[in-house]
């Protein structure tokens, strides 16, 4: 019993120390995105922060910025002159300096809060780039092995051995371009090409919705079509990309990765997902912990994963958050003055209670979700 709650003690250790190197990466990065467009408009930056809270160690460097690491390592903030605090709200009781931010014209600012998310983005490219480029796509096959019972590829006809050449007009060069068609795509029926025995086939399958336990141990509503494939039976090996072809898939796989988050967050403000699948740290540092175990390169993924999660939740229009700076700076270029301090002190309100109100959710689902287990 002692060795199982010792393991389990270190198991749980060694998730939160991938996760929190994770973390701090992408903040780092996300941060370094306003830093360096600060720097480069002009605006004086008083510090750079990785964590929130009191300052574990950090130095000064010759600009006067304050460069620290502190004590809660689940985000970071630049506080740049001007700012009231490290949520950049404008402090109303100084009047703008040249080189403060909100002595900026809009248009930096808007590319200053900008570039926090689009580093981001760069950051899940290259690292996509890098795995198309060192490791390579594995080689498989759109093949069909197994045609699952009752299932909605049954219905349709397809048998193993079947070969999905196309999906609504789309190529599938391989089962992962089969699954990746089929993602999210919910009960709306798809046109399939396949090729059986040398001869096309048109195919009309009708995804069926199913309910499962996803590896977090919360119940989620999927489609499923019900197909099978066995790796054995593809060719060895992965394909490796040259520098071009690697940053166009890089680019590709991080527009898929943001487009189908996007659209997984539409179905639940709509209903039609369920909010248990929304997850915070625990959760998280759960999968970083597994993805570490698959292999540095699993494990590097995940972070560009995490890194695009990131810069979208950003961009949402919440006061507190980047995506509510823009706002803001969007309105005042529009009527050409800032936004009221009140009405900016309301919303910062309002944003923070969204914000905390999201925190609970997600952390009892994560409870919840370790209950379960």
């Amino acid at each position: 019993m002692q060795m199982v709650a010792q393991s389990t003690l270190l198991l749980g250790a060694f998730n939160i120390a991938v996760f929190l190197f994770a973390v701090i990466i992408i903040v780092f990065v996300h941060e370094m995105g306003h830093f360096l467009l600060g720097r480069w408009s002009g605006v004086n930056i008083e510090a750079f922060s990785i964590g929130f809270g009191k300052e574990i160690f950090g130095f000064t460097d010759k600009r006067g910025t304050r460069w620290k690491f502190a004590w809660i390592p689940l985000g970071g903030y630049v506080k740049f002159e001007g700012d009231a605090n490290a949520a950049s709200m404008p402090d109303n009781s100084v009047a703008p300096s040249p080189t403060s931010l909100q002595g900026a014209k809009v248009w930096k600012r808007f590319l200053i809060v900008l570039a926090g998310p689009v580093s981001n983005f760069i950051l899940a490219i290259l690292i996509f780039a890098a795995a198309f480029s060192f490791v390579g796509t594995p080689v498989t096959e759109p093949r069909v092995d197994e045609v699952l019972e009752g299932s909605a590829a049954q219905a349709a006809g397809l048998k193993p051995g079947d070969f999905v050449r196309s999906i609504d007009g789309q190529e599938t060069k391989s089962f992962g371009d089969i699954q990746d068609a089929m993602l999210l795509r919910g009960t709306e029926p798809a046109t399939l090409v396949v090729e059986r025995g040398g001869q096309s086939l048109n195919v009309t399958l009708t995804p069926k919705e199913v309910e499962i336990e996803d590896a977090l141990g919360s119940k989620v509503k999927m489609t499923q079509i019900g197909i099978k494939h066995d790796p054995k039976n593809d060719p060895q090996g992965f394909v490796k990309s040259g520098p071009i072809e690697a940053v166009q898939k890089g680019v590709h796989q991080t527009w898929f990765v943001a487009s189908s988050s996007l659209q997984m967050v539409g179905k639940i403000l709509i209903g039609s997902r369920s909010t248990t699948e929304l997850h915070g740290p625990v959760a998280v540092a759960k999968v970083a912990g597994q993805a570490a175990m698959l292999g540095p390169w699993v494990y590097i993924t995940f972070i560009a994963w995490i890194s695009i999660s990131i810069g979208l939740v950003n961009l949402f229009p919440i006061p507190m958050l980047d995506g509510g700076h823009l706002v803001f700076y969007l309105i005042e270029g529009v009527i050409g003055r800032p936004v009221s301090p009140v009405a900016q002190e309301w919303s910062f309100r309002i944003g923070l209670s969204a914000i905390l109100m999201l925190m609970i959710l997600v952390s009892t689902n994560d409870v919840l979700a370790l209950f379960h287990h």
